[in-house]
């Protein structure tokens, strides 16, 4: 099982967890977040110190962000992936993903975020098949922008046929392995885990994380 360890943004932390052998980092670049991780200190730590995090492929989470903000991070801290967690429409993907056609410019992947609600239509990712790699399965709800630290219906992963992997995200804790371990669904490419792991925003509680990864398949 692969996991994302999202939220992150103090380099000392970052590397603690970095020694859990995550497969992937997450940072969010959303301003309105207490998880932002847009100074620039971090954007050099990463530029430095980039053979620490050589196993990991980094996530940039963005919402209805500028397209130049997201080229411009996507350079300054070496991302891997573009997630983005708002309203962004599947031509808005596709441009970005002409973008990265560009020989100068480094190719991530994009995966987009939907928030799952009891009457969510999976169809509604069909448009977004042909520019993204990935997709998010985060909580629903008024406002939801990723971190609330609450789940969703995984019942509902049933009604998923796409061709698209995707990461189960959405309040999942110390205490979910097991439930976890119990999905069987042939796009799951791994888990996103953030706010229930933190001992304040942005910094989580690698302790938790040791003991969580031992237990997943």
């Amino acid at each position: 099982m692969k996991v994302k360890v999202c939220g992150l943004r103090d380099p000392t932390n970052i590397t603690a967890v970095s020694a859990l052998h995550p497969a992937y980092l997450g940072f969010v670049f959303h301003p309105a977040s207490p998880r932002f991780a847009g100074q620039a200190s971090l954007s050099e730590w990463v530029h430095r110190e980039h053979e620490l995090l050589r196993e990991q492929q980094l996530f940039g989470v963005f919402v209805n962000a500028e397209v130049d903000y997201i080229l411009n991070t996507v350079h300054d801290y070496r991302l891997d992936w573009v997630q983005l967690h708002g309203d962004e429409s599947a031509g808005y993907c596709q441009e970005l993903k002409l973008l990265w056609s560009v020989d100068t410019l480094r190719k991530p992947g994009i995966a987009k975020a939907f928030s799952i609600t009891p009457d969510f239509d999976f169809k509604r990712t069909n448009p977004y098949v042909s520019s993204c790699g990935l997709f998010v399965f985060d909580t629903g709800g008024a406002g939801a922008h990723g971190g609330t630290g609450k789940k969703w219906n995984w019942e509902k992963l049933r009604e998923y046929t796409g061709p698209v992997p995707f990461l189960l995200s959405g309040g999942i804790g110390p205490e979910d392995t097991d439930a976890v371990n119990a999905i069987d669904h042939p796009q799951l490419r791994g888990i996103d885990i953030n706010s229930r792991f933190e001992t304040q925003p942005g910094i989580k509680d690698t302790q938790q994380l040791e003991l969580f990864f031992r237990k997943l398949n």
